[in-house]
């Protein structure tokens, strides 16, 4: 099958930098490449158009058309005329898409067109309690009704969004997924340092705020513990700041900071030895809706202390391969930080539970199969 895969941003060197939408599209396309189908990705906002193969992956580079008022909507049909042509040239045979943005809203496709619900804006702005712009909503609606057939990272994902849009749309439940053979739990040496770590974005709707607080918690009682922080860091909408990692630097106590490193955005190949080395992993999120960080961490049998809403249920049974606590109620999220680093009998369960887990329903080889049968069928 010739698979197409749009998307404003993918993990590839000549394409920029990437966050999760681009890190399981990678995932998922390396699995499809593995079994025998051919894969192109089309990554508009590019600084140039070009055109380029790498591991057996064909690579569109677009370049926004800027036109003050229209640039979307030349940018939409510049990529129409393009997709349209390589699929009346028989190069590809279908379209999958992120909501985010509803960039497709206006995109008139000759071949089928999937939505892959990784959360829209509207989404989010829903889970921070923020306002969302009327264009966004209105565009990743339209491109919803749109869609020839829909695949959500989770039922939670699924469910809100058909709420939130007034849409009954079918969707098919299809997780994001991750290479279990490099996120492996091979060599995992048990380390005496106590290490708490997270890697992702430095944001307010990933709970960073509430994690200063907790980790004072956790100082407290144990003042050896270290928390080390690893993502990027980014602005802060709520408050106009332009660095959260300045937000959260006077949440800490005085004796506490000393004991938090923050590394920065590291490379992609890096986070594999920097979750080896961590006792417990902590993702304290208020908005996600299949995070691969959760995966990665989980496939490498680490400890995990994450938020217990939404979707979390999906990927973590509470007490089994992890906790699951209300970032907010940081006493309890603290306790259960504390009560994994004081037990590495407990770290072990969870940590072989949740690699079990990830090898039954998140690996890339079983979701590129779920993705193909759902594409197959909107085919028919």
């Amino acid at each position: 099958m010739n698979i197409a895969f749009l998307t404003p941003e993918y993990p590839h060197p000549k394409t920029g930098k990437s966050g999760g939408i681009g890190t399981s599209i990678f995932n998922l396309a390396n699995a499809l490449v593995g079994l025998g189908h051919d894969i192109s990705i089309f990554v508009y906002g590019q600084e140039c158009d070009d055109y380029f193969i790498d591991e057996n992956i064909h690579f569109y580079k677009i370049k926004n058309i800027k036109v003050k008022g229209l640039s979307l909507i030349l940018t939409q049909k510049k990529v129409e005329r393009l997709l349209n042509s390589l699929y009346e040239s028989g190069k590809i045979e279908l379209v999958e898409a992120p909501d985010w943005t509803g960039f497709t809203a206006f995109v008139n496709l000759k071949c089928p067109l999937v939505i892959r619900e990784n959360g829209s804006d509207t989404y989010f702005c829903h889970l921070e309690q923020r306002p969302v712009k009327f264009k966004n909503k209105f565009l990743e609606r339209r491109a919803l009704v749109r869609a020839d057939g829909i695949i959500s990272v989770s039922a939670f994902t699924g469910k809100l969004t058909n709420t939130l849009f007034g849409l009954k749309r079918d969707f098919r439940v299809i997780p994001n997924s991750i290479d279990t053979s490099l996120f492996g739990a091979k060599n995992i040496e048990t380390s005496e340092e106590q290490t708490i770590l997270y890697f992702g974005t430095l944001i307010r709707k990933k709970g960073l705020l509430e994690l200063a607080k907790i980790f004072n918690l956790v100082h407290k009682n144990n003042s050896k513990a270290r928390l080390f922080l690893v993502g990027k860091d980014s602005t802060d909408i709520k408050t106009g700041s332009s660095s959260t990692w300045q937000l959260m630097q006077p949440l800490f106590d005085e004796s506490a900071i000393k004991q938090v490193n923050y590394l920065g955005a590291v490379a992609y190949s890096e986070i594999h030895e920097l979750i080896k080395n961590a006792t417990v992993c902590v993702f304290p999120s208020f908005a996600e809706a299949l995070p691969v960080s959760w995966l990665e961490a989980m496939a490498m049998e680490k400890a995990i202390v994450a938020s217990n809403i939404g979707w979390a249920n999906e990927m973590i049974e509470d007490g089994k391969e992890g906790f699951l606590v209300n970032p907010k109620n940081h006493m309890q999220y603290a306790d259960c930080i504390m009560e994994l680093l004081d037990n590495p009998v407990k770290q072990k369960q969870f940590g072989k539970a949740a690699r079990e887990k990830v090898l039954e329903r998140f690996s890339m080889e079983i979701v590129a199969k779920q993705s193909l049968a759902f594409y197959n069928q909107i085919l028919k």
